[in-house]
């Protein structure tokens, strides 16, 4: 098997991680029971580009299940768990090109590395992948039926592919659908980006100023968590519909110039580029810690921060780098910049995981039942597919609700009934 990772001797500790992420994904695993009886995949190629965890590797056993034959490659330098990589090929004989910490060229040889595989289906977290595909490969173009997307940053990225008509197969946005992004981009990212924040810099929550640049369903998510945890909250937006609601759910709201002077701390979950500036790191306060949430590592200028600092100390503690600025001020970068909850913490609970990757597994057998169907365009999946997933979650849980009677279903469908 043709495989890159760390260290092979990882992958008893890998598998013990899998295997306790998986209890909390029932939904997958009914799923895989599925996927193992009906085998959706029998005959086709998929190439995975998602952080490397836990979680994901169950995801990477269902498909495996059923019928695919698959290889995992990382969407960050920073996300991987070496041990999961390890036992996946050890024990799940998925290949994994994958290495925490790996360099920009390491990234872009493992990117190629997925596309060798020559896959019928790809599975993106961030787009690098297709991007990759469409700039270098047109070879492959034809014989993609469709490709999957989870993150905000990779939607953006690849409606603006549609958009400029260089997209050559169509693509799910998981990312946009409900199961997905009501639960994991809230919730999940809310949790643990605080959990990655506190594990870098063993911060107490309570009382300090915590600044959230961006009020979409991560930023919201985070913003309650932080103050859930007792931070002073401020949010602040582009977006003035964002701002409102933001300003309403009773957050202060304010521009990040003056946001930063009062920041204990600070994380980015835009999805864009320098949302932090040199003008921010000129007015930050002494000791604020600056992180980001989002995929890729551009909100935080960094290049700017380097140039205001007179040295530079790596590894103060485990991913957190010390700037010190000319003026004796110091800034405390969180992870290079990079997604600090799966760089510095394990991403998000593999519960809330559990819908998304169901999520990513359905779209998958969607673009399969539907070959030859879809165009060269972003999807969402069908409601009736997020209705099944949440349903089966809550079974999971052991929640019942209530159904609509046949009344209830005929007012509903009816205009005649007034006042």
């Amino acid at each position: 098997m043709n495989y890159d990772i760390k260290d092979i001797n990882l992958a008893e500790l890998g598998k013990k991680r899998i295997l306790w992420a998986d209890k909390d994904m029932p939904v997958l695993a009914k799923i895989r029971e599925r996927f193992r009886k009906e085998k959706p995949f029998a005959g086709l190629r998929m190439s995975c580009c998602l952080h490397v965890t836990a979680e994901t590797a169950n995801l990477m056993r269902t498909l495996k299940a059923g019928g695919a034959d698959v290889v995992l490659c990382a969407s960050n330098p920073l996300s991987t768990q070496d041990d999961v990589a390890a036992s996946l090929v050890r024990d799940f004989e998925i290949p994994v090109f994958a290495i925490k910490g790996e360099d920009n060229e390491t990234y872009y040889k493992h990117l190629e590395s997925a596309i060798a595989h020559s896959p019928n289906i790809t599975m993106d977290d961030g787009a690098d992948l297709v991007s990759e595909i469409l700039k270098n490969h047109s070879e492959i173009y034809d014989q993609i039926l469709g490709s999957m997307e989870e993150t905000t940053t990779g939607v953006i990225r690849l409606k603006s592919m549609e958009r400029n008509g260089i997209l050559r197969f169509p693509v799910i946005a998981v990312n946009d659908v409900q199961t997905k992004f009501m639960f994991d981009n809230r919730y999940g990212t809310g949790q643990s980006t605080l959990d990655g924040i506190i594990r870098a810099t063993d911060v107490l929550l309570a009382g300090k100023t915590f600044v959230v640049a961006g009020y979409g369903w991560c930023g919201r998510g985070l913003a309650e968590r932080a103050r859930g945890m007792g931070a002073n909250v401020i949010v602040t937006e582009v977006n003035p519909i964002k701002a409102l609601e933001a300003a309403m759910d009773g957050f202060r709201v304010m521009e990040m110039i003056d946001a930063v002077k009062e920041a204990d701390i600070i994380c980015t979950v835009t999805g864009n580029i320098h949302v932090l500036r040199k003008e921010h790191f000129e007015v930050m306060k002494d000791g604020c810690y600056v992180c980001n949430s989002g995929h890729f590592d551009v909100e935080i200028d960094i290049p700017a921060l380097k140039g205001l600092a007179k040295n530079i100390n790596k590894n103060v503690r485990n991913f957190v780098d010390e700037y010190i600025l000319t003026d004796g001020r110091k800034i405390y970068l969180l992870a290079e910049g990079r997604l600090v909850n799966l760089s510095a913490a394990e991403g998000h609970p593999a519960s809330v995981m559990d819908m998304s990757f169901a999520t990513q597994a359905l779209a998958s057998e969607y673009v399969v039942k539907n070959k030859g169907k879809l165009k060269n365009k972003v999807y969402i999946l069908p409601e009736e597919i997020e209705q099944d997933i949440a349903s089966t979650k809550l079974a999971t849980m052991g929640i019942r609700i209530d159904q609509l009677t046949e009344e209830q279903k005929e007012y509903l469908s009816a205009w005649e009934i007034g006042t």
